[in-house]
């Protein structure tokens, strides 16, 4: 049996998927971008801004399934520039330091609304 996720403090699906879907204990999230949903697009136009903004927006479906960033066990995060690596990764230990989740991070050529940087997260409870 599966559970859709869906908060109005995380941006709304821009395509044919969810916001994240629960089974068996475990919440897989769709990617998140850094769309500001107050205005419904990306106003950071920095990665570190664009990283701080999908990293509230992951807080966002987490606590709407009365999780924490502590619940994540797996993050994959795709960069559209390695080179941002440093500055993803010195934004991304504020909010996964004590004892973070198992990650992947890929450089991939475009992301949706040219965001430059995406994660997404599976949860567990």
């Amino acid at each position: 049996m599966k559970k859709i996720v869906l908060t109005d403090k995380a941006p709304a699906p821009i395509g044919p998927y969810s916001q994240g879907v629960e089974t068996d204990g475990l919440i897989f999230f769709s990617g998140q971008i850094a769309i500001d949903p107050s205005v419904g697009k990306i106003t950071a136009a920095d990665v570190e801004g664009q990283t701080r903004q999908v990293l509230s927006n992951i807080g966002e479906l987490l606590h709407a399934v009365s999780l924490t960033p502590a619940d994540v066990v797996k993050t994959t995060v795709f960069v559209r520039d390695m080179s941002d690596f440093a500055k993803v990764n010195a934004i991304y230990a504020e909010t996964f330091s004590a004892q973070p989740p198992a990650r992947s991070c890929v450089e991939v050529s475009a992301l949706p609304s040219g965001a430059l940087v995406e994660i997404e997260v599976i949860a567990a409870r």
